[in-house]
């Protein structure tokens, strides 16, 4: 495993190099991954956009700002994801506020088809589901914790959806889409502070 992460890390983009590679992608009527669909396309056009809007209007609270400032070790958020993965589009923008605020946090992007062996060491309930952030402690190259592919708010919904229907239908993903407008990122924000409080205690207190 930990060749595995090496050789990721090795290969990974900042989430700057990210936001180009999508934003070229959107440009030249393409996507990222294996499969060149007309869908992944529209959908890698459109999170292009979305990207471009959280990132301009993403608000960290004070105390959420003051628990993420409190943590003092050092680590790498290694996400996979691809350009047209809506849920990609609104997570990745949030982890990057979130690590612009730390030094010690490096966030780091690789593209889930371009690396099958890692995606299978993180499956979530068996799926290449993502985006998937993997939390790895840079002294020791330790993995610490996982987060994704969704908030915990959205993944209660998903499930429960799951369960009374059997799969998502296009409705519910639209309506998923608005969870995500109106929720602005603050889901994701709380769930990865309380993740930073679990590794390091003094952060809450």
């Amino acid at each position: 495993m930990n060749a595995v992460l090496a050789n990721s890390l090795e290969k990974s983009m900042s989430y700057a190099e990210y936001s180009e590679l999508v934003a070229q992608l959107a440009q030249d009527n393409s996507t990222s991954g294996d499969l060149k669909t007309e869908a992944n396309i529209n959908f890698t056009k459109l999170n292009n956009r979305r990207m471009k809007r959280w990132d301009k209007t993403i608000k960290l609270s004070r105390e959420a700002l003051k628990r993420i400032r409190a943590f003092k070790e050092k680590v790498t958020w290694l996400v996979i994801s691809e350009s047209w993965c809506g849920d990609s589009a609104h997570i990745t923008p949030v982890l990057n506020k979130l690590a612009e605020s730390n030094d010690n946090i490096n966030l780091r992007l690789v593209l889930r088809d371009e690396h099958p062996e890692l995606m299978d060491a993180f499956l979530t309930f068996g799926a290449r589901s993502i985006p998937k952030v993997i939390m790895i402690e840079d002294a020791s190259g330790e993995v610490i914790n996982t987060y994704g592919p969704r908030p915990s708010e959205a993944t209660y919904y998903v499930n429960r959806f799951k369960a009374m229907h059997g799969t998502l239908t296009p409705e519910f993903k639209e309506d998923l889409q608005h969870w995500y407008n109106d929720n602005k990122g603050q889901n994701i924000i709380d769930d990865l502070t309380e993740k930073l409080c679990e590794l390091a205690p003094s952060v809450c207190q």
